[in-house]
């Protein structure tokens, strides 16, 4: 019995020596065929950040009447072209009472100051013809009569005025309502019918109507404050447009604020663009839009992806040291990897140098994407290199 025991035992030894040899020899294979060789390319680095914004026209105009009262005819509606000059809508003049009663009173004091003038004058100008009185008292007399007439003319044109909203000393009609500057309507937010107030000192009055010239356009937009520091005027931005498929827009950075906006719960400073329209390129204000600004650029450089790159840590390097024993107990079919001197940067890569035999290469690196890393040495075009797992 005990016979029996001791050769199933044997068996059994024999048995998990043959299942960890199978192991190991897979485990090999595996490792072997895990392997993924990349190149590095030439092609070109940007470094760019995202600002967020709208397209609006840079001269946006705003008319307000001169008189208040009643819309009466609206000319133009929104989308059409219009000149300066050009009558877009007509105010029917509601008096008020106030004022209405006011000029009254002053035109009648003014008559009546005119009858007292006009009686004083002719005394007077008896008084001269007579020789009684020197012809310069007459002419005092006749001065003070043209004074009291001017007056009363004055006095009746505000009664116009106030009444019609017109002037007959005028060539133009202050009821009129018109465009003083050229380009697109782009809104009319009043109706006819509707009551406008007029523009003034104290009040800035209704706005009948937005005009902009749609052919000079720029970009308004924010950048985090972490980005401002790298911007300047002149800039190069891609803009691109959602309510536009398939298409980009070039811009010129012309503006970035001096000191930002807090907006939830983030500091960001506002910006401003030239966009620069093809001929016959015809955007709508206020589409949102999506800046791309260059921060840097570098073209025909050797790059390669930055989940390629494996750091050279201290605890890394322990871990090497450690992990060299047991990769020696491999069969010389593994993967061999050896130092080399050229350190430069914090960073490496493992370049095939023969048949299954890597190099770990140090690296100098360059400019950064995000995504792709510039090489500035350590590497060529053709170079294999191990891809991480």
């Amino acid at each position: 019995m005990k016979k029996i025991f001791i050769a199933s035992f044997v068996l059994l030894l024999i048995a998990m020596g043959v299942f960890v040899v199978y192991y190991f020899v897979n485990q090999e294979e595996d490792v072997q065929e895990d392997i993924e060789l990349v190149s590095p390319r030439k092609d070109s680095i940007i470094k760019k950040t995202v600002a967020t914004g709208s397209i609006v026209p840079l001269k946006e105009v705003t008319v307000k009447p001169a008189v208040s009262g009643i819309v009466d005819k609206i000319f133009f509606e929104a989308g059409q072209t219009v000149k300066v000059g050009d009558v877009i809508a007509k105010i029917k003049v509601i008096p008020n009472m106030t004022n209405l009663t006011n000029v009254q009173n002053n035109l009648e004091q003014a008559k009546l100051t005119l009858d007292m003038r006009e009686r004083e004058m002719k005394r007077q100008k008896q008084l001269f013809e007579d020789g009684v009185i020197a012809e310069r008292e007459y002419m005092l007399a006749k001065d003070d009569y043209d004074l009291a007439k001017n007056q009363v003319n004055a006095a009746a044109e505000s009664l116009v005025i106030v009444r019609e909203g017109t002037s007959s000393r005028s060539s133009s009609t202050l009821t009129l309502v018109k465009a003083t500057t050229s380009g697109i309507i782009l809104d009319v937010p009043i109706k006819e019918g509707a009551n406008v107030i007029e523009s003034n000192t104290f009040n800035e009055g209704t706005t009948i109507a937005t005009i902009a010239d749609l052919s000079d356009m720029i970009f308004e937009g924010k950048v985090d404050e972490a980005e401002v520091g790298k911007l300047k005027k002149g800039m190069d931005l891609v803009l691109t447009i959602g309510a536009i498929d398939n298409e980009k827009f070039d811009a010129k950075l012309d503006f970035i604020a001096p000191k930002g906006i807090e907006e939830e719960g983030a500091i960001k400073f506002p910006i401003k663009a030239d966009v620069e329209l093809k001929e016959n390129q015809f955007v709508r204000a206020g589409y949102s839009a999506n800046a791309d600004i260059v921060l840097e650029r570098k073209d025909d450089v050797i790059v390669i992806e930055e989940a390629w790159l494996q750091s050279a840590d201290k605890n890394k390097e322990k871990n090497n040291k450690s992990d060299k024993k047991e990769e020696n107990k491999i069969d010389s079919t593994k993967t061999e990897t050896k130092d080399s001197n050229q350190k430069s940067d914090a960073f490496y890569v493992e370049v095939q140098t023969s048949e299954n035999v890597f190099e770990k290469r140090y690296l100098t690196l360059g400019l950064s994407d995000g995504i792709n890393i510039e090489v500035l040495k350590g590497l060529k075009v053709g170079d294999k290199i191990k891809k991480p797992n």
